[in-house]
């Protein structure tokens, strides 16, 4: 007869888990992944390659540009410049900053791009933020008028018989005072007001005895920082990059901006006195060929500069108003 005996079962040590290898973590990763469509795979195929397409567009000349302004007069005239200097050369730089048309003009410039963004911005905030107040009586009724200037306005010569008029003309106040203001900037921020600002935090304010102007002064400008980079980018760029108004209220040439003095070196080609030898005409032209693309990246510089400070703001004024809640 034989007898069972109950040996006793031994505690097994805890097994370690398996570190997962990268392959296994690939393979998981993929079959994690929701696989797109093939629609939208194709829209997104399509979608970069206009991307790149506009890309190559754009980059192309400003590279033909750049390598031009650092090759020889010669070999631009030739037209042997690319996408990479010919003959490098430092000479059309030297002819920019050694002219005094083209120097003043740049400090022209500079002067109404800081002096008319900072009035433009200003004026801009004075008109939208009562706009933007619920409590304002008429608010409605002034931005239609507002509004309705941007559908109709006086023409040309009305324009420049009421600068005439106030006595702005052939002044550096009249590239600044008539284009202070842009509608559509207004409405910008305008909404961004209204959205940004809550009533209760002018409440509060008001309970706390702080006044219109303190409150827009200490609470509403912090708190609009990125409408307002947006918008005085704008009126920066505007400012800079024109050149039509400077052409029918200025007769002055020490008032000429930087833009004016490269619509004269562009289209009238216009560099210096007349010249009677054939080779100096000719080296002239050279020269005057040459200028053009150095002083398209003298006069670019600036906006490439200040652009990619203020750019990640854009993303944030283009969605004003529309998100609500």
């Amino acid at each position: 007869m034989s007898t069972r005996t109950d040996l006793p079962t031994l505690p097994t040590a805890p097994t370690q888990p398996t570190k997962p290898t990268k392959r296994t973590e690939r393979r998981a990763a993929r079959a994690r992944r929701i696989r797109e469509p093939r629609t939208d795979r194709i829209f997104l195929f399509c979608v970069y390659l206009l991307l790149a397409v506009f890309l190559t567009v754009v980059v192309l000349p400003l590279l033909y540009i750049v390598a031009s302004s650092f090759s020889s007069p010669e070999a631009v005239s030739s037209g042997r410049v690319l996408f990479w200097p010919v003959e490098f050369s430092l000479r059309g730089y030297h002819a920019v900053f050694e002219n005094p048309q083209i120097v003043q003009g740049y400090l022209n410039s500079l002067f109404y791009t800081v002096v008319g963004t900072i009035v433009s911005v200003t004026m801009t905030v004075a008109i939208a933020y009562p706009m933007s107040r619920r409590t304002l009586v008429g608010r409605n009724v002034v931005m239609t008028l507002i509004l309705f200037t941007m559908l109709f306005t006086g023409g040309l010569i009305p324009t420049y018989l009421v600068v005439q008029s106030v006595g702005l003309l052939d002044t550096r106040w009249a590239l600044i005072i008539p284009q202070a203001i842009g509608v559509w900037q207004v409405i910008i921020a305008r909404t961004y007001f209204r959205t940004a600002i809550p009533e209760e935090l002018v409440e509060a304010a008001e309970l706390d005895g702080c006044g219109d102007l303190r409150f827009l002064w200490s609470v509403v400008i912090p708190l609009a920082k990125p409408m307002i980079a947006v918008v005085a980018l704008m009126y920066a760029i505007m400012q800079w990059n024109s050149y039509f108004d400077a052409l029918i209220y200025l007769k002055n040439p020490d008032l000429f901006p930087l833009q004016l003095v490269l619509r004269n070196i562009l289209i009238l080609n216009t560099t210096g006195g007349g010249a009677v030898d054939a080779s100096v005409v000719i080296q002239r032209q050279q020269m005057a060929d040459l200028l053009k693309y150095s002083l398209i990246v003298v006069a670019s510089v600036p906006v490439l500069l200040i652009y990619p400070f203020v750019a990640r703001y854009f993303t944030k004024g283009i969605l004003i108003g529309a998100v609500k809640g």
